[in-house]
């Protein structure tokens, strides 16, 4: 197996911890050129102005990207009160300055609760977001309305870390989606006062946290002394909180190529398929056979280190 062959069967987790000042497709990039692997991507945007944990999908594990990326996530945001801008962060330009902020640590909290909890909310209109296929930021920043549609979010929990008015530390856990930006803004508005967010750093993504993550100069300190392998975290693991079914030799042969195999047990929705090893091998979805007996239908098949292919 030559190096191009080692290099195309690593399959894994790289968890970075990223700087203010890069955008989340940089930190891939920085990663593709560091291990000489182009099949990786990130599995949930964060802005250039905030920094933490970003999960890159290496390899094959990229194929994991729609089930992780839709993963909670979860945030410590810095909200200035007394002033509000049409981005909804630093970046923006004013739209709202220097008001009165007569509000009680008290009466902040009160009004955080009530973004608790499944809510709408409007993405801010210098974002990503599509509408009639152009992005709503470049929209914006041709004067043009931004007609955005609101959207469903969770809203996990809410909890005042630091009060310093003007300025308040909030930890913030929310479903994936969630535009923070968007939520300092609408608590401003509740306020009365007006708000934006000044920082941003995230501190949880799925079952990831900054616990987890390497800085990525360290990473790219790796990258160059060629022991970047230490910081893999095996594919497997970033579905961690899902069931795990373990398959025997003759049951990693027969799901690697697509086959059903019998299930045992209750049967959840959606499984890992993992090796004696604990390597993943398939996501699987409960099927029933001819006799109405209960199986495992592989539903996204991975290589492994021993396969030569892959199968849907």
């Amino acid at each position: 197996m030559n190096s191009q062959d080692v290099k195309n069967a690593i399959s894994g987790v790289l968890v970075v911890d990223k700087p203010v000042g890069m955008t989340s497709h940089d930190v891939v990039e920085a990663i593709r050129r560091g291990s000489g692997i182009r099949r990786a991507g990130h599995t949930g945007t964060l802005d250039p102005r905030a920094s933490g944990v970003l999960v890159i999908l290496i390899g094959p594990a990229v194929r994991l990207s729609e089930y992780v990326s839709a993963s909670d996530k979860r945030y410590q945001a810095i909200i200035r009160m007394g002033s509000s801008t049409d981005t909804f962060d630093a970046e923006g330009k004013f739209t709202r300055t220097n008001e009165p902020v007569n509000v009680t640590e008290e009466q902040f909290e009160t009004i955080l609760k009530t973004f608790e909890g499944e809510i709408t909310q409007t993405p801010p209109p210098f974002s990503a977001v599509k509408v009639g296929g152009r992005r709503a930021y470049d929209m914006a920043r041709q004067g043009e309305e931004v007609p955005l549609e609101p959207r469903k979010i969770q809203v996990h929990h809410l909890e005042v870390l630091e009060w310093a008015p003007p300025e308040v530390v909030v930890d913030v856990h929310c479903s994936s989606g969630t535009y923070v930006r968007s939520l300092a803004n609408d608590i401003g508005v509740q306020l009365g006062t007006g708000a934006y967010l000044v920082g941003l750093r995230r501190t949880k993504s799925g079952r990831f946290s900054l616990r987890d993550a390497t800085p990525l100069r360290k990473l790219q300190e790796s990258f160059q002394a060629g022991n970047w392998y230490q910081f893999l975290i095996p594919a497997a693991e970033a579905l961690a909180d899902w069931p795990a079914v373990e398959l025997n030799p003759d049951e990693v042969e027969e799901v690697r190529h697509g086959h059903r195999v019998k299930a045992h047990g209750e049967q959840p929705q959606l499984v890992r398929g993992v090796s004696a090893a604990g390597e993943l091998i398939a996501l699987m979805i409960p099927a029933s056979g001819e006799d109405g007996s209960p199986e495992w239908q592989p539903k996204k098949v991975f290589f492994t280190s021993e396969a030569k292919g892959e199968a849907e």
